[in-house]
């Protein structure tokens, strides 16, 4: 079968198609023909290289396809189903555990799904929400599940509330839908004045441009009636944290989801301290608040917003794209 390897020394360059045994499942494992992936933030870490991997690494955390072979012992799937993978697959359910989370991730501490055919624990897998296609299905183990816990899993989000997303990658967007189907108020934040219209007509009542306002945080702030917003999804880490800090009310809730801006910084703990403010980092997800996700989508009927497709070996160009960053939703590899 054909398959994406990273070689050695890791970098958008050696990513090559190469060949690799079609895997067999075994007990309480399911063969799946993968159809499509996504790619993330972390993907493209791994893929250049900034996190440690063995030479040969097939990349991506991200996988939706079709079940065509199910080892004794399968119980949840049959040929035929429509499954994604999960982000975490021994992370079932409950508090994370960093031997279990760590320890095998697709694409980065594990063999990943940029290859024609993936094998699993069927508990590695969930299936798709009603109507979704591969490629849409692909764009939510990671980024919609960040969102989705986010959100509800830790942030309890309630309708009326008002929330804050920080540009238009592939959580803030579904963030933002998600707020949005729950009945929340959204304040985005860009800086490209045809992304801010986007974010306007998929809902977001405010949009803030940050390069124009640097105080951005207490900007927001002052559109709100509880002395700032309720929850804060934080994707770019020390360089914004101070100003979602000022965004936030007096025992608001920061989602701390991203590193965009660096690995580390100063934190204002002042500003926490005073506000009372609970910062939780998150990283996506277990299995079972995935299958909550999906009857969460199901019922309000979301679709992703999928910024551009590249075929599989095209994976390259496609992570240049995200390189860019002129995208806005997710990007799709299509196999």
């Amino acid at each position: 079968m054909k398959a994406i390897r990273l070689k050695a020394p890791a970098s958008l360059d050696n990513l090559t198609v190469a060949e690799a045994d079609k895997p067999t499942p075994g007990a309480h494992e399911i063969l799946v023909k993968a159809a499509a992936s996504s790619l993330n933030f972390h993907d493209y870490i791994v893929c250049v290289g900034g996190l440690p991997t063995p030479d040969g690494r097939i990349p991506m955390s991200d996988v939706a396809g079709e079940v065509v072979e199910i080892g004794s012992g399968v119980t949840e799937f049959a040929v035929g189903d429509k499954v994604m993978g999960t982000f975490f697959p021994q992370w079932l359910s409950g508090e994370p555990d960093t031997a279990i989370t760590w320890g095998n991730i697709p694409g980065d501490s594990a063999e990943g799904y940029a290859s024609e055919f993936v094998c699993n624990a069927e508990t590695a897998f969930t299936h798709i929400p009603e109507g979704y296609s591969m490629d849409e299905a692909a764009t939510l183990p990671c980024a919609a599940l960040t969102a989705w816990n986010a959100l509800f899993s830790e942030g309890n989000l309630q309708p009326g509330e008002t929330v804050l997303v920080q540009g238009t990658g592939g959580v803030s967007i579904f963030a933002l839908q998600f707020a949005k189907a729950a009945g929340a108020r959204v304040i985005a934040t860009s800086s490209k004045p045809e992304k801010m219209e986007k974010l306007k007509a998929m809902g977001a009542d405010e949009v803030l441009n940050y390069k124009e306002d640097e105080k951005w945080g207490k900007t927001a702030a002052k559109l709100c009636t509880r002395e700032g917003v309720d929850h804060v999804v934080e994707v770019g880490g020390p360089g914004t944290l101070a100003q979602s800090i000022n965004a936030c009310r007096p025992n608001g809730h920061i989602a701390l989801i991203g590193i965009l801006t660096g690995m580390a910084g100063e934190v204002p703990t002042a500003g926490l301290m005073q506000k009372q403010i609970r910062l939780k980092g998150i990283t996506v997800g277990n299995r079972e608040q995935q299958q909550d996700m999906v009857r969460g989508i199901n019922a309000m009927g979301i679709k992703p917003v999928i910024d551009k497709r590249f075929a599989l070996d095209q994976i390259a160009e496609a992570f240049r794209h995200q390189e860019s960053q002129q995208h806005f939703g997710k990007i799709c590899l299509t196999y």
